[in-house]
C-alpha cells in the first residue's frame, strides 16, 4: 500500500491531540481509578460527569467521563491553531460532503463536531479554559505521574482510506507495519502533528473503535510504580500488557483497562519527529521487536477489544493482518 505524502499547507491546522470523553457506566468508580490509582487532577464534577487533567497540562481538561447506561468513546477532541481554523474545517468538511455542527461544550469555547467517513467522532476546537499549572505541585501527585495526554490509538477497519484522509489533513506518517512482499498492505500507521512520534494511530481491525489513550509519564519508574500501586488497590487483574518498550516508537509502555474496560497506556520515551524531511520508519509485520523491542508479542486481547463509538456500527476489517500473538 503506498505510504502518503507529508502535506505541509493542511485545509486547517490541528495542533495536537487534546482530550478524550467516554462514556462509564459507574462514574464514582472510573473517577476513583483515573484520580486516585492512575494520579490524574479532577477539575469539575457533578453527578453526570467529571472532568479531569494531567500535571503539565493548562487546559481544563484532557479526559471527560459521561455516566451512560454502556461504556463507549463518544469523542475524541483536537486543538486547532486559532477560531479561524474552525471555520476553516466547517468549510473543508462541507466540500467533502461531511456532515458537521458547532456546538457548546462546557469550559471550551466554539466546539465542532463530526463523524470522519470511517464512524471516528471527532471534536475540533481552539480555546478551552485555563487552569493554574500544578506541574510543581508535587504534593498533589499521585499513581504514576500523569503529565499530559500524549496519543489515541484506534481500530479502523479501512486503515489505508483512513491513514490517507488524516494525511490529508496534515498529520504526518512516523512509523508503519506492513506486510512482507510487493502487494504488502499496511496494517498500522502512526502519525502526529505536535513533533512527537504520534498524536493518532491507526490500526487494522474492527472499526471504529478506540484501541486505547495515552498519558505521558515522567519516567519509566513511575509506570513500574503504577502496576505496584495497581496490585495494592486491587485492580492486578486489570495490567493488561507491560510494562515494556516498544519497537514502534521506542517508548517504555504499559496498557491498563479501567473498570469499564477502556484501555488506558502510560508512555514515556519517545523521540522528536519534528523535521520537515522526517522519513517514516517501515516495520514487518512479522518482526516481533516491533511490538516489544525485547520480543514479547502482545496477549491476543490487546488485538481483539477495544471501545465502540457511541451510536456507530462495529464493521470487520478489509482485511485481517497476520500478526505474532502470545499464547
Amino acid at each position: 500500500m503506498p505510504v502518503p505524502q507529508h502535506v505541509f499547507e493542511p485545509p486547517f491546522n490541528i495542533i495536537r491531540s487534546s482530550h478524550a470523553v467516554l462514556d462509564v457506566t459507574d462514574l464514582k468508580l472510573s473517577r476513583e481509578f483515573y484520580e486516585t490509582t492512575v494520579g490524574l487532577h479532577v477539575e469539575d464534577a457533578d453527578d453526570n460527569v467529571v472532568y479531569l487533567r494531567a500535571a503539565e497540562e493548562r487546559q481544563h481538561h484532557s479526559l471527560v467521563l459521561r455516566k451512560a447506561a454502556v461504556p463507549a468513546c463518544n469523542r475524541l477532541g483536537f486543538k486547532l491553531g486559532n477560531d479561524k481554523d474552525l471555520d476553516k474545517a466547517a468549510a473543508f468538511l462541507s466540500e467533502n460532503g461531511l456532515s458537521y455542527a458547532f456546538v457548546d461544550q462546557p469550559f471550551q469555547g466554539r466546539t465542532l463536531q463530526f463523524t470522519d467517513p470511517f464512524g471516528f467522532q471527532i471534536e475540533l476546537y481552539a480555546s478551552m479554559d485555563r487552569r493554574p499549572h500544578l506541574l510543581r505541585r508535587y504534593d498533589l501527585y499521585r499513581g504514576c505521574h500523569p503529565q499530559r495526554l500524549d496519543h489515541f490509538n484506534v481500530f479502523a477497519a479501512e486503515v489505508q482510506d483512513t491513514v490517507d484522509f488524516y494525511a490529508r489533513l496534515g498529520f504526518r506518517l512516523t512509523e508503519y507495519a506492513e506486510e512482507d512482499g510487493p502487494n504488502g498492505r499496511i496494517a498500522a500507521a502512526w502519525m502526529h502533528r505536535k513533533g512527537n512520534v504520534h498524536d493518532f494511530a491507526i490500526t487494522n481491525g474492527k472499526g471504529p473503535r478506540l484501541h486505547h489513550f495515552a498519558y505521558w509519564t515522567p519516567t519509566a519508574m513511575n509506570i513500574i510504580h503504577l502496576c505496584d500501586v495497581m496490585a495494592s488497590a486491587g485492580y492486578v487483574k486489570n495490567i493488561e500488557r507491560g510494562p515494556g518498550r516498544h519497537g514502534i516508537s521506542n517508548a517504555f509502555f504499559l496498557y491498563v483497562r479501567d473498570p469499564d474496560g477502556h484501555r488506558l497506556e502510560l508512555y514515556t520515551s519517545d523521540y522528536f519527529t519534528g523535521d520537515h524531511d522526517h522519513e517514516p520508519l517501515r516495520w514487518s509485520l512479522r518482526d516481533p521487536r516491533r511490538q516489544t523491542l525485547w520480543g514479547a508479542p502482545a496477549p491476543r486481547s490487546w488485538f481483539e477489544q477495544g471501545s465502540p463509538f457511541t451510536g456507530q456500527t462495529v464493521r470487520e476489517p478489509k482485511f485481517v493482518a497476520d500478526v505474532l500473538v502470545a499464547d
